[in-house]
């Protein structure tokens, strides 16, 4: 086990080597189990035969007592002989059996051959006693059948020898009997041994994943939420200098026209004296003006405009000394009636004399005025509805990241949080000294274990995978319905109608993987579906994706009054329209109840 550290976000390789590392931590709780099933039912057949033996070893205990009580009953008078010689011969056979069976063993009734050094010098003390006994009997019986018609022919000699080996057989029975009951003892010590060494081996590698693997994995998501905030943070800051940069364009554009007045003003010029006079004056000018040559007598203020307000003002501009260009817009009225804009610049002129001189630089500027009104009316109302049109973006991009914010700080509270919390408090309840109990718990643990891996691993796969940057969106929805049928079991497809591989804009391969993502979520969260389709098909230049589920379906006309906060359904519906639309996409949703829910994705691409 490794402490895997997740600095920046997770990268393929870095996803395969906690797959890894996932696959070595399961195989080590799987090899546990089989190594723990393998030793019972070892112990367990081991304690079959102990107990075939111990069977057999405490009849023949019983047998001894039959065969002398058998013998005895020959001495009675009155007794059916013939019966009991059947019944002694019969008992010594099965005596004799069992007792060669019990040191080597005998495949008809079940018995191993006895290894037990042990065990085996205890046989060889009490084979004497039993090869005696089993002589005295048969000479017994022998003595009997020769001699059917006269009971005092039964030997004293061979009834004492029963009495006394039968003592000593029995104590060394007891004995042998007592030896297997001890060596099944200490069989049983020796698995339960072994098994709690597999216990604390399966506790030390859940340890491990929870220090090494969950922890780590905790943290990245955390830090995860946490840059999704700074990411909001930010946006609102550029979305204030993209403002502020707009307005020094704006500024900057402004200036420029007023040093371009060369090039724009050429046309129409002037020359006046400080008081006023007129110098010279281009025949353009005087055209534009509507004046003649008989009218370059009057003042430059009075020929320029008959409007009195502004002559006044113009007679100021003129005579002020000034070191520096000064370029204004100006309106005036002419002898024709006419209101037309000059683009006037003045330009100080200082001679030998030290009298101040002008050079006044126009151009009709009336149309593009007029024009310019226009425009910026509708520049105005323009640049209204696109910040409008951002900040609803904005607004509803932050709803859905906020959205996805809650949803994984829920899936983490609900699932692993709670699993967790249940895996430590159970481990902390085990009492090694009560088997029964604590193999319940590790069971519970074991099942536990799984599935907040299983938890885990949805969680991670639920982040934005690399598939999807990396290879685009085919290979990036294949991925994630073949995880999920994984991790849910249930009956996810992928069926894929192109016949080649298409690369999108990234922010609609993104739009369009989130909304088909969240459509299979709801499927199986909401709709207890077992089969869900994933379609796909690019033709005319038109991408299509479909997700269809056997689930339980709901009525489409509450589709009308979906509120954006739905809880059954992740972002809810609102959020998957809005992506769609956000890329000039289309969403169709068609669902009966108990019929299922077909979800259709339509994006038109470039190429169209």
């Amino acid at each position: 086990m490794m402490d895997i550290k997740f600095e920046q976000p997770l990268d393929s390789s870095t996803f395969l080597r906690i797959r890894k590392w996932y696959l070595l931590a399961l195989a080590a709780i799987a090899l546990t189990i089989i190594v723990a099933q393998i030793l019972i039912q070892v112990h367990l057949n081991a304690q079959l035969d102990d107990s075939r033996v111990i069977n057999v070893a405490g009849r023949q205990r019983a047998y001894s007592q039959k065969l002398v009580k058998e013998a005895l009953l020959l001495k009675q008078s009155g007794s059916d002989k013939k019966q009991i010689l059947t019944e002694l011969k019969k008992t010594i056979t099965t005596w004799k059996i069992s007792h060669a069976a019990l040191q080597f063993g005998n495949d008809s009734m079940g018995i191993q051959k006895e290894t037990h050094e042990d065990i085996l010098a205890l046989f060889k003390k009490i084979t004497p006693h039993h090869t005696a006994m089993i002589t005295a009997a048969q000479q017994v019986i022998a003595e009997e059948e020769k001699l059917t018609l006269s009971p005092s022919s039964v030997t004293q000699k061979n009834i004492q020898t029963l009495l006394d080996n039968e003592r000593t057989f029995l104590r060394l029975m007891d004995v042998i009997v007592n030896e297997y009951d001890n060596r099944s003892k200490t069989q049983l010590e020796n698995l339960k041994f072994k098994e709690y060494l597999l216990l604390i081996f399966s506790l030390l590698i859940l340890f491990l994943e929870i220090l090494f693997i969950f922890k780590p994995l905790s943290l990245q998501i955390k830090n995860t939420i946490s840059r999704l905030m700074n990411n909001q943070l930010e946006s609102e800051a550029n979305t204030d200098k993209i403002q502020h940069l707009y307005q020094e364009k704006e500024k900057s554009l402004q200036e420029l026209q007023e040093l371009n007045f060369v090039i724009d003003n050429a046309a129409l010029f002037a020359s006046a004296k400080n008081d006023g006079g007129i110098v010279f004056i281009s025949k353009k000018f005087q055209e534009l003006l509507g004046c003649t040559s008989s009218d370059l007598s009057m003042p430059l203020s009075e020929l320029l405009t008959i409007n009195e307000g502004q002559q006044e003002y113009l007679k100021e501009v003129l005579k002020s000394n000034r070191k520096s260009i000064r370029s204004e817009e100006i309106k005036i009225r002419t002898k024709k009636e006419q209101d037309i804009w000059l683009d006037m610049s003045i330009i100080p002129l200082h001679q030998s004399t030290k009298k101040q001189s002008i050079l006044i630089l126009c151009s009709d500027i009336t149309e593009r005025k007029e024009n310019q009104e226009k425009v910026e009316q509708l520049t105005k109302q323009n640049f209204e509805d696109k910040m409008l049109q951002k900040k609803m973006q904005a607004s509803q991009v932050v709803e859905g990241q906020e959205e996805e914010r809650k949803r994984i700080a829920k899936d983490i509270h609900d699932g692993i949080g709670q699993m967790l919390t249940a895996l430590k408090f159970n481990i902390e309840s085990i009492n090694l000294e009560n088997t029964a109990k604590t193999a319940e718990k590790i069971a519970y643990l074991k099942t536990l274990c799984s599935d907040l891996i299983k938890g885990v691993r949805t969680a991670t796969f639920n982040l934005t995978p690399p598939e999807l940057k990396d290879h685009g969106i085919f290979p990036a929805l294949h991925k994630m319905t073949t995880e999920l049928s994984k991790l849910t079991g249930k009956n996810i497809l992928f069926d894929n109608k192109t016949d080649k591989h298409i690369r999108f804009d990234s922010l609609a391969e993104t739009n369009i993987y989130r909304v088909a993502q969240e459509a299979v979520n709801n499927a199986i969260k909401y709709a207890d579906a077992t089969y869900i389709l994933l379609t796909i098909n690019y033709s005319d230049g038109i991408l299509s994706v479909v997700v269809d589920d056997n689930g339980k379906g709901f009525d489409n006309s509450i589709l009308k009054d979906t509120p954006k906060n739905n809880s059954e359904g992740g972002m809810g519906l609102f959020y998957m329209k809005e992506r769609i639309s956000y890329i000039n996409g289309r969403l169709f949703i068609n669902s009966e109840p108990g019929k299922g829910t077909r979800i259709t994705i339509n994006y038109k691409t470039d190429e169209a």
